[in-house]
């Protein structure tokens, strides 16, 4: 019986946390087995190397990054008869995506084989048009066509030593060796049926009004995948901070509501209730959520900033071995959210590349900001509504997705923002004092028997701050 050709898969990376762990997961799922894994990582300053360290991997680092260069030195740490490079940020389809890649070098002249890449649910609209556009559903023989990519592919080993990777050029290393195969009678394939997703395009930019036009008739002929599998990969809780006495809405644990929003996403693993009132625990575990051990009350004055409680939160929970890449944070006093607001908020995060992702109310009318005593408008002035772009007012209690990282940092909010807009009036409610309690008391029937019928607007796409 002919055994298993060894294949040498190479990854390169630099800062991609956020990918890795999917990336590797799909790659040990193969129905392909005799691998063997060479992560080449740029000097990454994140958490990618240690994600990466719980596979069976070889772990090369690099301080001077050339593509080239890099994709060499990784080959040259494997021993196998065919080499795959795919990039950290890029996950295989399904479970075959190796043993397509490897079944067209049943042909000897082939010298090198690249697969499809499918755009994620948030890729940005220009990248899905050129992803789509370029990687298509049909096989390709490529005798004169030089492309080639090598964020998903794979060589012939006894190719490379003859020609070898481009040390020297700063990107398109791929389709410079390529060219050269090709001039030595050497053909490439395009496999459309060893697919990975990837988030990025290969090109940047370009004319996004145009692109968004093509990709609502790319996505209608259904060649588009509206998942988002990274997020997979990485370990989302929710901590809700509540101090004082137990709030109730028509008798029942105002909490409730913000506990039931948080269990209903498909992301959050762990829902935890940040207290110093042992009966606020109770109530939290009776609902399903965690409160394993008191705040110290003095984390519980007006004038404790939260992200103090959100780190020590953090902090504590490692004791009790839970640990976090994303936190979604919620808060009581905002009980009414339209459903799917917070996986909507992962999802954005994560595929749109965001440090922090929160719930916003989108303003239009006019607005004023004092300063040093002089009234400033910060609108767009005086004209049609459907001409103006909004002033986004915070609902940061309402939900907040940002990483555990910069919580430790003592920060909410990093550098990338993006806003989830929630446009419906009854999830504008927060209850600060006895006439926002009668009020949520007042629709709280009504609320629930919306939902029932699916009448709450669903949130709208995310926005760059």
């Amino acid at each position: 019986m002919k055994s298993e050709p060894r294949v040498g898969i190479i990854i390169r990376a630099k800062n991609e946390e956020k990918w890795i762990t999917s990336c590797l997961e799909s790659i040990f799922r193969q129905t392909h087995q005799n691998f063997e894994v060479v992560l080449v990582d740029n000097l990454s300053s994140d958490r990618t190397v240690e994600r990466a360290k719980k596979f069976d991997i070889k772990l090369i680092q690099v301080d001077e990054y050339l593509p080239g260069k890099a994709i060499n030195i990784g080959i040259e740490a494997c021993s196998a008869e065919y080499v795959v490079c795919i990039s950290a940020h890029c996950i295989p389809v399904n479970e075959f995506w190796l043993e397509n890649l490897l079944r067209n070098f049943d042909d000897p002249e082939v010298a090198g084989v690249y697969g499809r890449q499918e755009p994620m649910a948030f890729t940005a609209d220009v990248d899905k048009r050129d992803l789509i556009n370029l990687f298509g559903l049909d096989r390709r023989v490529q005798i004169k066509d030089p492309f080639f990519h090598n964020a998903n592919s794979m060589i012939r080993k006894d190719v490379w030593e003859q020609i070898r990777f481009d040390e020297k050029v700063t990107n398109i290393e791929d389709r410079v060796w390529a060219k050269q195969v090709l001039q030595e009678g050497y053909k490439i394939i395009y496999e459309p049926e060893a697919s990975v997703y990837h988030h990025h395009g290969i090109h940047q930019g370009g004319d996004v009004y145009r692109a968004r036009k093509i990709i609502r008739i790319l996505e209608s002929l259904d060649h588009c995948s509206n998942v988002s599998p990274g997020i997979s990969g990485l370990s989302v809780i929710s901590i809700i901070p509540v101090t004082g006495k137990v709030k109730r809405i028509n008798d029942r644990p105002l909490i409730e509501y913000t506990i039931n929003a948080a269990k209903s996403s498909k992301y959050i693993k762990e829902v935890i209730v940040a207290t110093d009132n042992p009966e606020y625990k109770t109530i939290a575990e009776d609902l399903g959520a965690k409160a394993p051990f008191l705040r110290p009350r003095s984390l519980s004055f007006g004038f404790v900033e939260l992200v103090k409680v959100y780190r020590y939160t953090l902090e504590r929970l490692q004791e009790f071995e839970i640990e976090s890449d994303l936190v979604v944070l919620m808060e009581q006093d905002s009980p009414f959210r339209p459903p799917g607001l917070v996986d909507t908020m992962v999802e954005s995060l994560v595929c749109g590349d965001y440090d922090t992702v929160l719930a916003a109310r989108p303003e239009y009318k006019s607005c004023w900001t004092n300063r040093d005593g002089q009234l400033l408008k910060v609108d767009n002035g005086f004209m049609p509504t459907r001409f103006k772009n909004p002033i986004y007012v915070s609902m940061i209690g309402h939900g907040c997705v940002t990483h555990s990282s910069l919580i430790f940092e003592e920060k909410r909010i990093g550098d990338k923002v993006g806003v989830i807009e929630i446009d419906d009036p009854f999830c504008w409610i927060e209850i600060k004092d006895r006439r926002s309690l009668a009020m949520a008391e007042g629709i709280a029937e009504k609320w629930n028997e919306l939902l029932d019928e699916g009448l709450i607007r669903a949130v709208r796409a995310r926005k760059d701050f």
